[in-house]
């Protein structure tokens, strides 16, 4: 790695860092707010769910309706949508753009001149990639864990928190090496940002079909959101060997794949 060109992607990202952070972290924190509302009024919110299909209330992030009044699932729900969706799509935009900002910038030219391999540039890259995104997962999680021990009524269990967030991790850390994949394989630098956005949202929406009642949900597992357990209220709830597997397995194979195809690849023209 190297640390010169390290500290300029550093400056380079920052902002969109804290930019994300940010948004992410209010996101979850306002919506962990409506908590205690929530138990306040939870005879009636009880009634209006009993109207609202089942297919709804899976789509947005709940298991059951029981959930929505344990601070614990209710936080998982909205996790769901803000770290795990948001925070897939932060990740692949980043990754996906990192590598082709010398190309689509005729800054690479400049950048193979300078006493540096190709290696140290995409473990460099590789390297600020998996920090922003660690960053930004700690920060959410610390935020939601905050608003949590702000507004639970009763006990929390730490573990199922921790191990959600661990997955979280794992799924943004695999749409990262997706992003560099997808940019390495490109013969033209080109701007992907729109194809990346509509990549990850095509998978939520793969994971929330195959979460329907009636329908034969093996089909979603082509979905890497489909590969976390968000049964956090479950008593056997915890880190399941297959997926951390899978997370860990795809993702080293994108990263490696993309490491030899981007030092083979033509980046001058």
């Amino acid at each position: 790695m190297n640390r010169v060109l390290f500290y300029m992607e550093l400056r380079r990202n920052v902002r969109s860092l804290l930019l994300w952070s940010s948004v992410i972290g209010l996101l979850i924190f306002f919506t962990m707010s409506f908590f205690r509302t929530v138990l306040q009024y939870q005879q009636q919110i009880a009634g209006m769910v009993q109207l609202v299909p089942a297919v709804a209330i899976k789509m947005r992030g709940f298991s059951n309706i029981s959930d929505i009044f344990s601070v614990l699932g209710f936080y998982t729900a909205n996790n769901l949508i803000y770290m795990m969706l948001l925070g897939s799509i932060y990740a692949i935009v980043l990754s996906s753009n990192i590598l082709l900002k010398e190309e689509t910038g005729k800054t690479a030219e400049y950048l193979m001149s300078r006493p540096v391999s190709r290696r140290e540039i995409f473990t460099t890259k590789l390297a600020m990639v998996f920090l922003n995104i660690i960053v930004l997962n700690l920060l959410a999680a610390l935020i939601g864990f905050i608003s949590i021990m702000i507004y639970k009524k009763g006990a929390f269990e730490t573990e199922p928190f921790l191990v959600i967030s661990f997955y979280t991790l794992l799924l943004n850390f695999l749409f990262g090496a997706l992003g560099l994949f997808i940019s390495v394989m490109l013969k033209r630098a080109r701007t992907i940002t729109s194809f990346c956005v509509g990549l990850v949202l095509v998978l939520y929406f793969i994971y929330t079909i195959s979460r329907m009642s009636g329908v034969d949900g093996t089909f979603g597992y082509i979905s890497p959101f489909k590969w976390i357990n968000i049964n956090v209220l479950s008593k056997s709830y915890g880190i399941e060997l297959w997926s951390t597997v899978a997370f860990i397995g795809v993702s080293a194979m994108m990263i490696v794949a993309s490491g030899v195809i981007y030092r083979r690849k033509d980046i001058l023209t």
